[in-house]
Protein backbone atom coordinates (compact mmCIF):
# COMPACT_ATOMS: atom_id res chain seq x y z
CA UNK A 1 0.00 0.00 0.00
CA UNK A 2 1.47 3.70 -1.14
CA UNK A 3 1.85 6.57 2.09
CA UNK A 4 2.29 9.83 1.01
CA UNK A 5 3.86 12.50 3.26
CA UNK A 6 3.14 16.02 2.56
CA UNK A 7 6.50 17.99 3.93
CA UNK A 8 6.97 21.75 4.90
CA UNK A 9 7.36 22.64 1.13
CA UNK A 10 4.10 21.01 -0.02
CA UNK A 11 4.84 18.41 -2.40
CA UNK A 12 4.04 14.51 -1.33
CA UNK A 13 6.03 12.41 -1.34
CA UNK A 14 5.39 8.01 -1.50
CA UNK A 15 6.99 6.56 1.59
CA UNK A 16 6.50 2.67 -0.25
CA UNK A 17 9.67 0.90 -1.08
CA UNK A 18 10.98 1.35 -4.63
CA UNK A 19 13.08 -1.42 -7.10
CA UNK A 20 16.35 0.51 -6.33
CA UNK A 21 15.90 0.45 -2.41
CA UNK A 22 14.72 -3.42 -2.29
CA UNK A 23 18.29 -3.69 -4.52
CA UNK A 24 20.10 -1.44 -1.86
CA UNK A 25 18.43 -3.72 1.18
CA UNK A 26 19.20 -7.21 -0.07
CA UNK A 27 22.01 -7.13 -2.42
CA UNK A 28 24.57 -8.45 0.13
CA UNK A 29 22.19 -11.78 0.28
CA UNK A 30 21.88 -12.05 -3.51
CA UNK A 31 25.39 -12.11 -3.62
CA UNK A 32 26.37 -14.39 -1.02
CA UNK A 33 24.10 -16.81 -2.45
CA UNK A 34 25.65 -16.68 -5.66
CA UNK A 35 28.99 -17.73 -4.43
CA UNK A 36 27.62 -20.34 -2.99
CA UNK A 37 26.12 -21.93 -5.78
CA UNK A 38 29.35 -20.68 -7.66
CA UNK A 39 31.38 -22.16 -5.50
CA UNK A 40 29.00 -25.76 -5.11
CA UNK A 41 29.38 -25.60 -9.32
CA UNK A 42 33.15 -25.98 -9.52
CA UNK A 43 33.15 -28.21 -7.21
CA UNK A 44 31.23 -30.55 -9.01
CA UNK A 45 32.81 -29.88 -12.30
CA UNK A 46 35.95 -29.97 -11.09
CA UNK A 47 36.30 -32.09 -8.41
CA UNK A 48 37.62 -35.56 -9.11
CA UNK A 49 34.90 -38.17 -10.76
CA UNK A 50 33.79 -40.70 -8.31
CA UNK A 51 32.96 -44.00 -10.03
CA UNK A 52 31.20 -46.94 -8.35
CA UNK A 53 32.49 -48.95 -5.50
CA UNK A 54 35.14 -51.76 -6.62
CA UNK A 55 35.39 -54.34 -4.25
CA UNK A 56 38.85 -55.02 -3.75
CA UNK A 57 40.30 -52.84 -6.63
CA UNK A 58 43.72 -51.66 -5.47
CA UNK A 59 42.95 -48.25 -6.87
CA UNK A 60 39.62 -48.04 -5.30
CA UNK A 61 39.39 -45.62 -2.14
CA UNK A 62 35.89 -46.56 -1.01
CA UNK A 63 35.44 -48.76 1.95
CA UNK A 64 34.80 -51.61 -0.67
CA UNK A 65 38.11 -51.14 -2.47
CA UNK A 66 42.03 -51.67 -1.30
CA UNK A 67 43.59 -49.12 -2.28
CA UNK A 68 45.14 -48.62 1.27
CA UNK A 69 46.70 -51.91 1.41
CA UNK A 70 48.26 -51.59 -2.37
CA UNK A 71 50.15 -48.20 -1.00
CA UNK A 72 51.08 -50.15 2.42
CA UNK A 73 52.78 -52.77 0.16
CA UNK A 74 54.40 -50.15 -2.36
CA UNK A 75 55.75 -48.07 0.89
CA UNK A 76 57.64 -51.42 1.46
CA UNK A 77 59.26 -51.53 -1.74
CA UNK A 78 56.65 -54.67 -3.42
CA UNK A 79 55.56 -53.63 -6.41
CA UNK A 80 51.98 -54.00 -7.35
CA UNK A 81 51.03 -54.45 -11.11
CA UNK A 82 46.94 -53.81 -11.57
CA UNK A 83 45.59 -55.80 -14.67
CA UNK A 84 42.10 -56.82 -15.76
CA UNK A 85 42.72 -59.23 -18.17
CA UNK A 86 44.52 -62.85 -18.17
CA UNK A 87 46.97 -61.60 -21.27
CA UNK A 88 48.49 -58.80 -18.95
CA UNK A 89 48.77 -61.22 -16.01
CA UNK A 90 50.30 -63.50 -18.48
CA UNK A 91 52.60 -60.62 -19.92
CA UNK A 92 54.01 -59.56 -16.44
CA UNK A 93 54.41 -63.02 -15.65
CA UNK A 94 57.29 -63.40 -18.25
CA UNK A 95 59.28 -60.47 -16.16
CA UNK A 96 60.32 -62.95 -13.47
CA UNK A 97 59.08 -64.78 -10.07
CA UNK A 98 55.67 -62.59 -9.14
CA UNK A 99 52.33 -63.70 -6.85
CA UNK A 100 49.26 -64.14 -8.97
CA UNK A 101 46.14 -61.98 -6.78
CA UNK A 102 42.77 -63.02 -8.26
CA UNK A 103 39.70 -60.88 -6.50
CA UNK A 104 37.23 -61.69 -9.39
CA UNK A 105 36.97 -64.29 -12.24
CA UNK A 106 33.78 -63.23 -13.27
CA UNK A 107 35.29 -62.44 -17.07
CA UNK A 108 38.30 -64.98 -17.08
CA UNK A 109 39.41 -68.33 -18.50
CA UNK A 110 40.59 -70.39 -15.31
CA UNK A 111 42.33 -72.92 -17.63
CA UNK A 112 44.62 -69.76 -19.73
CA UNK A 113 45.27 -68.41 -15.66
CA UNK A 114 46.47 -72.08 -14.67
CA UNK A 115 49.46 -71.79 -17.22
CA UNK A 116 51.18 -68.91 -15.11
CA UNK A 117 53.43 -70.21 -13.09
CA UNK A 118 54.08 -68.99 -9.23
CA UNK A 119 52.28 -67.94 -5.92
CA UNK A 120 48.61 -67.77 -6.36
CA UNK A 121 46.49 -65.75 -3.49
CA UNK A 122 42.61 -66.67 -4.41
CA UNK A 123 40.43 -64.46 -2.57
CA UNK A 124 36.29 -65.90 -2.18
CA UNK A 125 34.69 -69.15 -3.53
CA UNK A 126 35.34 -68.09 -7.27
CA UNK A 127 34.60 -69.73 -10.01
CA UNK A 128 37.02 -72.00 -11.89
CA UNK A 129 38.44 -72.96 -8.33
CA UNK A 130 38.62 -76.27 -9.37
CA UNK A 131 41.14 -75.84 -11.71
CA UNK A 132 43.13 -72.67 -9.95
CA UNK A 133 43.45 -74.53 -6.44
CA UNK A 134 43.09 -78.51 -7.54
CA UNK A 135 41.87 -80.59 -4.72
CA UNK A 136 40.28 -77.60 -2.33
CA UNK A 137 36.53 -78.15 -2.04
CA UNK A 138 34.54 -75.51 -0.93
CA UNK A 139 31.37 -76.33 2.12
CA UNK A 140 27.43 -75.60 1.17
CA UNK A 141 27.05 -72.90 4.01
CA UNK A 142 29.37 -69.87 4.20
CA UNK A 143 30.41 -68.71 7.53
CA UNK A 144 29.59 -65.69 9.30
CA UNK A 145 32.45 -63.31 8.83
CA UNK A 146 33.92 -62.28 12.38
CA UNK A 147 37.08 -61.74 14.22
CA UNK A 148 38.69 -65.46 14.55
CA UNK A 149 42.06 -67.31 15.96
CA UNK A 150 44.23 -68.53 13.16
CA UNK A 151 44.78 -72.50 15.08
CA UNK A 152 47.36 -73.20 12.80
CA UNK A 153 50.78 -73.76 11.89
CA UNK A 154 51.06 -71.25 8.89
CA UNK A 155 53.43 -68.91 10.04
CA UNK A 156 51.62 -65.67 7.64
CA UNK A 157 48.83 -66.20 10.11
CA UNK A 158 50.33 -67.30 12.85
CA UNK A 159 52.15 -63.86 13.11
CA UNK A 160 48.95 -61.96 12.47
CA UNK A 161 46.66 -63.43 14.89
CA UNK A 162 42.87 -62.94 14.84
CA UNK A 163 42.04 -61.71 11.50
CA UNK A 164 38.50 -60.79 10.21
CA UNK A 165 37.37 -63.77 8.03
CA UNK A 166 34.52 -65.86 6.67
CA UNK A 167 32.59 -66.46 4.03
CA UNK A 168 33.40 -69.58 1.98
CA UNK A 169 34.73 -72.35 4.24
CA UNK A 170 37.03 -74.95 2.24
CA UNK A 171 38.71 -78.03 2.77
CA UNK A 172 42.43 -78.44 1.35
CA UNK A 173 43.93 -81.44 -0.70
CA UNK A 174 46.18 -83.56 1.26
CA UNK A 175 49.10 -82.01 2.33
CA UNK A 176 47.20 -78.26 2.81
CA UNK A 177 47.19 -76.46 5.99
CA UNK A 178 43.88 -74.98 7.16
CA UNK A 179 43.75 -71.79 9.42
CA UNK A 180 40.63 -69.72 10.80
CA UNK A 181 38.43 -72.96 11.20
CA UNK A 182 34.82 -72.39 10.62
CA UNK A 183 31.97 -75.40 10.99
CA UNK A 184 33.74 -78.48 9.34
CA UNK A 185 36.02 -76.44 7.67
CA UNK A 186 38.79 -73.73 7.29
CA UNK A 187 38.57 -69.82 5.81
CA UNK A 188 41.79 -70.24 4.93
CA UNK A 189 44.07 -72.97 3.39
CA UNK A 190 47.36 -72.67 1.76
CA UNK A 191 48.94 -75.67 0.10
CA UNK A 192 51.84 -76.60 -2.30
CA UNK A 193 51.40 -77.09 -5.48
CA UNK A 194 53.99 -77.61 -8.67
CA UNK A 195 53.93 -74.39 -9.84
CA UNK A 196 53.73 -72.48 -6.39
CA UNK A 197 52.19 -72.23 -3.32
CA UNK A 198 48.26 -71.65 -3.66
CA UNK A 199 46.68 -69.75 -0.71
CA UNK A 200 42.54 -69.42 -1.09
CA UNK A 201 40.80 -67.59 1.71
CA UNK A 202 36.77 -67.55 2.21
CA UNK A 203 36.57 -63.95 2.03
CA UNK A 204 38.68 -60.73 1.40
CA UNK A 205 37.18 -58.31 3.78
CA UNK A 206 40.04 -58.23 5.66
CA UNK A 207 41.76 -56.31 2.50
CA UNK A 208 39.48 -53.91 2.28
CA UNK A 209 39.81 -50.06 3.59
CA UNK A 210 37.30 -50.57 5.93
CA UNK A 211 38.59 -53.49 8.05
CA UNK A 212 42.50 -53.26 7.16
CA UNK A 213 43.46 -51.36 10.86
CA UNK A 214 41.37 -53.65 12.63
CA UNK A 215 42.45 -56.75 14.57
CA UNK A 216 45.40 -58.82 12.71
CA UNK A 217 43.90 -57.84 9.34
CA UNK A 218 47.16 -55.71 7.92
CA UNK A 219 49.26 -57.99 9.19
CA UNK A 220 47.65 -61.16 7.50
CA UNK A 221 47.43 -59.24 4.62
CA UNK A 222 50.65 -58.08 4.36
CA UNK A 223 52.66 -61.77 5.29
CA UNK A 224 50.19 -63.64 2.76
CA UNK A 225 51.18 -60.63 -0.17
CA UNK A 226 54.18 -59.05 0.91
CA UNK A 227 56.61 -61.54 0.31
CA UNK A 228 59.07 -59.30 -1.34
CA UNK A 229 57.95 -60.49 -5.07
CA UNK A 230 56.02 -58.37 -7.49
CA UNK A 231 52.34 -58.35 -6.89
CA UNK A 232 49.77 -59.44 -9.43
CA UNK A 233 46.36 -57.98 -8.91
CA UNK A 234 43.62 -59.56 -10.84
CA UNK A 235 40.75 -57.49 -10.81
CA UNK A 236 37.35 -57.22 -12.80
CA UNK A 237 37.41 -54.87 -15.90
CA UNK A 238 35.84 -51.80 -16.06
CA UNK A 239 34.53 -52.78 -19.56
CA UNK A 240 33.30 -56.13 -20.07
CA UNK A 241 33.71 -57.66 -23.12
CA UNK A 242 31.39 -58.76 -25.55
CA UNK A 243 29.63 -61.80 -25.00
CA UNK A 244 30.85 -63.45 -27.71
CA UNK A 245 34.24 -63.07 -26.57
CA UNK A 246 34.49 -64.28 -23.25
CA UNK A 247 35.89 -67.74 -22.46
CA UNK A 248 33.68 -70.87 -22.87
CA UNK A 249 35.17 -74.28 -22.33
CA UNK A 250 38.24 -74.62 -22.01
CA UNK A 251 38.92 -71.14 -22.69
CA UNK A 252 37.41 -71.38 -26.12
CA UNK A 253 35.36 -68.51 -27.22
CA UNK A 254 32.22 -68.92 -29.07
CA UNK A 255 33.79 -67.85 -32.64
CA UNK A 256 36.54 -70.87 -31.72
CA UNK A 257 33.96 -73.51 -31.29
CA UNK A 258 32.28 -72.65 -34.82
CA UNK A 259 32.76 -75.08 -37.54
CA UNK A 260 34.93 -73.74 -40.71
CA UNK A 261 31.82 -74.21 -42.83
CA UNK A 262 29.67 -71.51 -40.97
CA UNK A 263 30.84 -68.88 -42.49
CA UNK A 264 29.93 -70.21 -46.06
CA UNK A 265 26.81 -71.46 -44.86
CA UNK A 266 25.59 -67.73 -43.60
CA UNK A 267 26.97 -66.60 -46.97
CA UNK A 268 24.79 -68.87 -48.77
CA UNK A 269 21.33 -68.59 -46.43
CA UNK A 270 21.57 -64.75 -47.16
CA UNK A 271 21.80 -65.02 -50.94
CA UNK A 272 19.29 -67.91 -51.04
CA UNK A 273 17.06 -64.94 -48.18
CA UNK A 274 17.76 -62.34 -51.19
CA UNK A 275 16.27 -64.26 -53.84
CA UNK A 276 13.19 -65.58 -52.15
CA UNK A 277 12.56 -61.99 -51.40
CA UNK A 278 13.19 -61.16 -55.48
CA UNK A 279 10.85 -64.00 -56.40
CA UNK A 280 8.51 -63.47 -53.98
CA UNK A 281 8.31 -59.79 -53.34
CA UNK A 282 5.64 -57.46 -55.15
CA UNK A 283 6.98 -55.18 -57.98
CA UNK A 284 4.34 -52.15 -58.21
CA UNK A 285 4.74 -49.77 -60.91
CA UNK A 286 3.67 -46.73 -61.59
CA UNK A 287 -0.69 -45.68 -60.75
CA UNK A 288 -2.25 -46.81 -63.95
CA UNK A 289 -5.78 -45.00 -64.28
CA UNK A 290 -9.04 -47.16 -66.31
CA UNK A 291 -12.12 -47.00 -67.01
CA UNK A 292 -14.72 -49.28 -65.31
CA UNK A 293 -16.03 -51.91 -67.26
CA UNK A 294 -19.58 -51.30 -66.58
CA UNK A 295 -21.35 -48.32 -65.52
CA UNK A 296 -23.87 -49.18 -62.91
CA UNK A 297 -26.95 -46.46 -62.71
CA UNK A 298 -28.35 -44.46 -59.76
CA UNK A 299 -31.46 -47.21 -59.75
CA UNK A 300 -29.65 -50.09 -59.94
CA UNK A 301 -27.76 -49.17 -56.91
CA UNK A 302 -31.24 -48.16 -55.15
CA UNK A 303 -32.38 -51.25 -55.73
CA UNK A 304 -29.26 -53.30 -55.14
CA UNK A 305 -29.28 -51.60 -51.49
CA UNK A 306 -33.43 -52.31 -50.92
CA UNK A 307 -32.25 -55.75 -51.81
CA UNK A 308 -29.65 -56.11 -49.19
CA UNK A 309 -31.66 -54.41 -46.65
CA UNK A 310 -34.66 -57.21 -47.44
CA UNK A 311 -32.42 -60.00 -47.39
CA UNK A 312 -30.98 -58.66 -43.66
CA UNK A 313 -34.52 -57.58 -43.23
CA UNK A 314 -33.62 -54.50 -41.82
CA UNK A 315 -36.77 -52.98 -41.63
CA UNK A 316 -35.22 -50.31 -38.93
CA UNK A 317 -32.55 -49.15 -41.36
CA UNK A 318 -34.84 -48.85 -44.30
CA UNK A 319 -37.19 -46.81 -42.81
CA UNK A 320 -34.69 -44.68 -41.12
CA UNK A 321 -33.20 -43.88 -44.60
CA UNK A 322 -36.12 -43.11 -46.03
CA UNK A 323 -37.68 -40.65 -43.37
CA UNK A 324 -34.21 -39.11 -43.22
CA UNK A 325 -34.24 -38.06 -46.78
CA UNK A 326 -37.84 -37.10 -46.44
CA UNK A 327 -36.90 -34.42 -43.77
CA UNK A 328 -34.00 -33.53 -45.16
CA UNK A 329 -35.46 -32.41 -48.60
CA UNK A 330 -39.09 -31.14 -46.87
CA UNK A 331 -37.61 -28.76 -44.43
CA UNK A 332 -35.66 -26.47 -46.91
CA UNK A 333 -39.71 -26.17 -48.52
CA UNK A 334 -41.61 -25.33 -45.67
CA UNK A 335 -39.04 -22.37 -44.70
CA UNK A 336 -37.31 -24.71 -41.70
CA UNK A 337 -33.45 -24.47 -40.91
CA UNK A 338 -31.75 -27.23 -40.82
CA UNK A 339 -32.11 -27.45 -37.28
CA UNK A 340 -35.56 -27.71 -36.59
CA UNK A 341 -37.02 -29.79 -34.30
CA UNK A 342 -39.67 -32.74 -34.89
CA UNK A 343 -42.28 -30.44 -33.36
CA UNK A 344 -41.76 -27.65 -35.88
CA UNK A 345 -41.32 -30.10 -38.81
CA UNK A 346 -44.68 -32.11 -37.73
CA UNK A 347 -46.45 -27.96 -37.44
CA UNK A 348 -45.32 -27.19 -40.22
CA UNK A 349 -46.51 -30.21 -42.58
CA UNK A 350 -49.75 -30.32 -40.61
CA UNK A 351 -50.50 -26.81 -41.82
CA UNK A 352 -49.03 -27.20 -45.10
CA UNK A 353 -50.49 -29.96 -46.28
CA UNK A 354 -53.96 -30.58 -44.41
CA UNK A 355 -52.96 -33.66 -43.01
CA UNK A 356 -53.30 -34.96 -39.23
CA UNK A 357 -50.34 -34.56 -36.90
CA UNK A 358 -50.40 -37.19 -35.35
CA UNK A 359 -50.21 -39.65 -38.92
CA UNK A 360 -47.62 -37.29 -39.85
CA UNK A 361 -45.72 -37.10 -37.15
CA UNK A 362 -45.88 -41.04 -36.91
CA UNK A 363 -44.71 -41.51 -40.51
CA UNK A 364 -42.00 -39.19 -39.86
CA UNK A 365 -40.76 -39.86 -36.40
CA UNK A 366 -42.54 -42.67 -35.44
CA UNK A 367 -41.29 -46.27 -34.14
CA UNK A 368 -40.45 -48.73 -37.85
CA UNK A 369 -42.11 -51.04 -39.57
CA UNK A 370 -43.13 -54.28 -38.06
CA UNK A 371 -43.64 -56.20 -41.68
CA UNK A 372 -42.60 -55.24 -45.51
CA UNK A 373 -46.15 -53.96 -45.79
CA UNK A 374 -45.97 -51.80 -43.66
CA UNK A 375 -42.54 -50.71 -44.93
CA UNK A 376 -44.07 -49.98 -48.24
CA UNK A 377 -47.22 -47.98 -46.80
CA UNK A 378 -44.77 -45.72 -44.94
CA UNK A 379 -42.57 -45.19 -48.18
CA UNK A 380 -45.59 -44.40 -50.02
CA UNK A 381 -47.38 -42.20 -47.14
CA UNK A 382 -43.65 -40.02 -47.41
CA UNK A 383 -43.41 -39.96 -51.17
CA UNK A 384 -47.77 -38.52 -50.96
CA UNK A 385 -46.62 -36.08 -48.17
CA UNK A 386 -43.24 -35.17 -50.45
CA UNK A 387 -45.66 -34.75 -53.84
CA UNK A 388 -48.13 -32.58 -51.57
CA UNK A 389 -45.66 -30.05 -50.27
CA UNK A 390 -44.05 -29.84 -53.76
CA UNK A 391 -47.25 -29.27 -55.50
CA UNK A 392 -48.62 -26.42 -53.45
Amino acid sequence: MSVLTRPADGASYSTSPTARSTWRGSRIIVLLGLIVVLIAVAGVLFGPERGPSRALDPDDTTLAGSKALAEVLRSRGVTVDRVDSVEAAAAKATTGNRLLLITDMSYFDEYSLTQIQGDRLIVGDLPGLDALAPGVRSEPAPARTRSREPECSLPAARAAGSAYLGGAVFRGPTGATGCYPAGDGYTLVSFPQAGGVTTVVGDGGFMTNQRLAEDGNAALALNLIGTGRPVTWLVRPATPPPVAELPGERGKSMYDLMPESIRWTVYMSLIALALTAFWRGRRLGPVVTEKLPVIVRAAETVEGRGRLYRARRARQRAAESLREGTIDRLTPRLGLGSGAGPNEVVAALAARTGQDAHQVGAALYGPPPVDDAGLVGLAGYLDFIERQVSEL
